[in-house]
C-alpha cells in the first residue's frame, strides 16, 4: 500500500491501490517525453505505449479487487488546511474504472494514426492532455476527501477543454469551447456548494461512510439537488446538456470517445457515491431521476434523428444512452422505497451494466467517426455512400457498433435494456398501481428512433453510390487506428454472446450500493431469460455468418454489373436520386416537430419558371443554447452595456458618485 510518514510516500506490497495509483500516474506524466525530446513523433510512440501499460496494469488492479482482494488507503498529509487527502478504491468504483483503462488504452493507440505528430500541429499538446485527462478520472474515481476530489475534477475539466480546442483556429471549435468551460465551471460552483454542504454536516471533508448521514440532517436535501446539478451537467442530462453536442462534435475523434465513454460516465459516478452517503433517501428523489432519465432518452434520440453532422448524432445518442442509465438508477431508487426488491435488483443491474456496454460501443463508434472524417474529409452524412465497399475493414466495425447501441440482439447494448424491461413489465404485473411499468413503452419508442437514427447513420454513409467526390476516392484506414476498433468490437460482441458475464461482474456493485443478500440477487437474476438470450444470440452470430459468406461467395462469382446502385429507370442516375439522411429521416422528425424544432428556409420563387439556382436549407436548433440562453445573456448583455456611461472618465462625477454613497449609507439607518 501507499502511505505517508513525515510527508514521505512509503511504499508495501501491491495491492488494487498500489496498481491504480502507479498506473494513474504513468498515463498522467506519459506526454512528458514528447514535450522533452527533438523528435514529436517518438514522444507521442512513448506516451502511447506508457498509456497502453498503464491500462493493462489498471485492469490487474481492477481485476484483483473484484476477485476479493482488499483495497488499502493512500493517505496524504498535504500542507492544504483540509485534513489528510484520501485515496482508495471499492466495488463502486470498479464500475468506471474498468472502461476507463480499456477506452484510453485504445485511444492512445488509435491517437498516433489519427493525429500523426509529423503530420499535424498541436500533437504535443494533444497528447500530454490526453494523459492528463485520463489520469484525472481515474483520481477522481478513487478520491475520498473532497477538496482532492474537486482538484481532480477541475484538472478532467480543463484537459478536456485543451482537448477540445485542438483545432483553435475554427471559429465552431472556438465557440464550442467556451460553452464547454462556461458549463463545467457553472456545474463546478454547484459541487462547491455540495461539498461545502458536505462539510458542514459531516464535519469534515473526508467522504462519509456508506449510509451514514440521515436524511433528517438539514442540508440532505440541498446536498442532494446541488449534486443532481453539479454531476448531471457533467452528465449531460436533459437541460443541462446544452455542450455537449458541440463538443463531441468538434473535439478530435479519440477524444469524443472518451468524453463520451469515460467522462460523461463521471458525473453519473458522483451522484451514485453522493447518494450512498446518506441512509434513507427521500420519496420524490427516485421519481424525479426516473422523470430526467425519460426526458433526456427521449429528447435525446429525437435530435440525434435529425442530424446530419455525425459527431453531433453521435453526441445526442450519447444523452439518450445517458437517459437510459437514469432510468435504470430511478426503477432501483423507486424499488428501494416501494420495498420491491426486483425493482431494485433490475433497475441496478440495468443501469451498471449498461455504463459498461455504453463505454465500448460509443467509443467504437466514435473511433470509426474518425476513420470515416479521416477517409473523406467531411462529417456531413449527406456527402458520404458507397463507403462499405472502399472501407472493407470499418463498415463491418461500425456495423457492430450500431447494432449495439441501437439496444438489438446479438450484442451488448441489448443485455442492460432487457433488464429495464423486465423489471418495468414485472412491476405492471404485481403492483397495483403500476407507474414505474409505463418505462416499458418509454424504452420501446426510444429503441425505435435509434432504429431510425442509426439505419439512416450506416445506410447513408455506407450504401449506395458516393454523394461526392472525396467519398469516392476515401479509403480505409491503418491498422493503428482499426486495430482498438477491433478489440470494442470484440468487447462487444463477447459481452452479447455471454450476458452472464456481465452480470457476474456487476453482481458485487449491486449488492455494494443497495446492501441486498446474495441470495436474494440470485433469486431475481435466476428469472430473467440470460441462458435463452446466449443461446437466441449465438444463432443470430451463426447465422449472420452464413449469409454473409454466402454473399461474398456470390460476389465472387456472379459478374459484377457496372450500373449505378440506384438507377431508378434513368440512363444516367446520378447520386442525388439516392435517399439523404434528412429525407430518411423526414417522417419521424416531422411527427417530434415540436420537440425538434427544425429550422427551414425555403427558396423563394420570383418567377413561375426559375432561372437562377435555389437553396433549400435545413438546420436543427440546439433550443436550450440557441433560442433560450444565447438570446437571455445577449439581453443581459445588452442591459449591462448601459452602465458604461457611468465611466465616463470626468473626475467630478466619480466625485458625485462618492458624495452620493455617502450621502446614502448616512441615510440608510433611519
Amino acid at each position: 500500500m501507499w502511505g505517508s510518514r513525515g510527508g514521505a510516500f512509503v511504499f508495501f506490497p501491491a495491492d488494487p491501490t498500489t496498481c491504480l495509483l502507479v498506473a494513474a500516474t504513468i498515463i498522467a506524466f506519459s506526454g512528458v517525453p514528447g514535450l522533452l525530446l527533438n523528435r514529436p513523433a517518438l514522444g507521442q510512440l512513448i506516451a502511447a505505449l506508457c498509456i497502453v501499460a498503464a491500462s493493462i496494469l489498471g485492469e490487474l488492479g481492477v481485476i484483483a479487487l473484484l476477485s476479493g482482494s482488499p483495497a488499502s488507503t493512500c493517505r496524504i498529509d498535504w500542507p492544504l488546511p483540509f485534513g489528510p487527502a484520501l485515496l482508495s478504491v471499492d466495488l463502486l468504483s470498479t464500475l468506471f474504472l474498468l472502461p476507463l483503462f480499456l477506452v484510453a488504452g485504445c485511444a492512445s493507440i488509435y491517437s498516433v494514426a489519427y493525429w500523426p505528430a509529423r503530420e499535424k500541429a498541436g500533437a504535443g499538446k494533444l497528447t500530454l492532455f490526453l494523459g492528463l485527462f485520463a489520469a484525472a478520472m481515474v483520481v477522481v474515481v478513487m478520491a475520498r476527501h473532497g477538496v482532492l476530489f474537486l482538484m481532480a475534477w477541475e484538472v478532467m475539466a480543463l484537459s478536456a477543454y485543451f482537448l477540445l480546442t485542438t483545432e483553435q483556429q475554427s471559429s465552431e471549435v472556438q465557440r464550442s469551447g467556451t460553452v464547454y468551460l462556461i458549463a463545467t465551471h457553472t456545474g463546478t460552483m454547484a459541487l462547491f456548494v455540495m461539498f461545502s454542504l458536505l462539510r458542514g454536516t459531516s464535519g469534515t471533508f473526508v467522504f462519509p461512510l456508506s449510509h451514514s448521514i440521515s436524511q433528517a440532517a438539514p442540508a440532505a436535501s440541498i446536498i442532494i439537488v446541488t449534486a443532481l446539478i453539479g454531476f448531471g451537467g457533467k452528465a449531460g442530462l436533459m437541460p443541462l446538456h446544452f455542450w455537449l453536442p458541440g463538443a463531441h462534435a468538434n473535439a478530435p475523434s479519440h477524444v469524443s470517445a472518451m468524453m463520451s465513454g469515460l467522462m460523461l460516465k463521471m458525473g453519473i459516478y458522483g451522484i451514485l457515491r453522493t447518494l450512498s452517503f446518506f441512509d434513507v433517501l427521500p420519496d420524490w428523489l427516485g421519481w424525479l431521476i426516473l422523470l430526467i432519465g425519460t426526458w433526456s432518452a427521449i429528447i435525446g434520440i429525437a435530435l440525434a434523428a435529425a442530424q446530419r453532422d455525425l459527431k453531433r448524432l453521435l453526441a445526442y445518442s450519447s444523452i439518450e444512452n445517458v437517459g437510459i442509465i437514469f432510468i435504470g438508477i430511478g426503477l432501483g431508487l423507486v424499488g428501494q422505497r416501494t420495498n420491491n426488491p426486483y425493482l431494485v435488483i433490475c433497475g441496478f443491474f440495468g443501469a451498471f451494466i449498461h455504463i459498461i456496454n455504453h463505454g465500448m460501443f460509443k467509443s467504437l463508434l466514435f473511433l470509426g467517426s474518425g476513420v470515416l472524417i479521416h477517409g473523406t474529409g467531411t462529417r456531413e452524412i449527406d456527402r458520404m455512400g458507397g463507403l462499405a465497399r472502399r472501407m472493407p475493414v470499418t463498415s463491418p466495425l461500425f456495423l457492430v457498433g450500431s447494432i449495439a447501441i441501437c439496444g438489438l440482439p446479438p450484442l451488448n447494448g441489448f443485455v442492460g435494456e432487457l433488464f429495464l424491461y423486465v423489471g418495468a413489465i414485472t412491476d405492471g404485473i404485481v403492483d397495483p398501481l403500476p407507474l414505474a411499468a409505463l418505462i416499458a413503452p418509454v424504452l420501446a419508442l426510444v429503441g425505435g428512433l435509434a432504429v431510425i437514427s442509426f439505419v439512416k447513420l450506416y445506410g447513408i454513409i455506407f450504401l449506395g453510390t458516393p454523394r461526392s467526390e472525396a467519398a469516392s476516392h476515401s479509403h480505409d484506414a491503418t491498422a493503428a487506428m482499426t486495430g482498438p476498433m477491433i478489440l470494442l468490437t470484440v468487447g462487444c460482441l463477447v459481452t452479447g454472446l455471454a450476458p452472464v458475464l456481465l452480470v457476474r461482474l456487476v453482481t458485487p456493485v449491486v449488492i455494494f450500493f443497495t446492501g441486498l443478500a446474495f441470495p436474494d440477487i440470485v433469486r431475481v437474476t435466476s428469472q430473467v431469460p440470460l441462458v435463452p438470450l446466449t443461446i437466441v444470440n449465438i444463432m443470430l452470430i451463426f447465422l449472420a455468418l452464413v449469409i454473409g459468406v454466402a454473399y461474398l461467395l456470390r460476389l465472387r462469382t456472379s459478374p459484377r454489373s457496372l450500373g449505378a446502385t440506384w438507377r431508378c429507370g434513368y440512363l444516367e442516375p446520378t447520386s442525388r436520386m439516392q435517399y439523404t439522411g434528412t429525407s430518411f429521416s423526414e417522417m419521424a422528425v416531422g411527427l417530434l416537430g415540436t420537440i425538434v424544432s427544425p429550422s427551414i428556409r425555403r427558396p423563394g420563387l420570383a418567377t413561375p419558371i426559375p432561372t437562377a439556382q435555389a437553396r433549400f436549407d435545413y438546420t436543427v436548433t440546439e433550443t436550450v443554447l440557441d433560442r433560450i440562453l444565447t438570446p437571455t445573456l445577449q439581453w443581459v448583455g445588452l442591459a449591462f452595456s448601459h452602465l458604461r456611461k457611468v465611466q465616463n472618465g470626468q473626475l467630478h462625477i466619480y466625485i458625485l458618485y462618492i458624495f452620493a454613497t455617502l450621502f446614502i449609507l448616512m441615510v440608510w439607518p433611519l
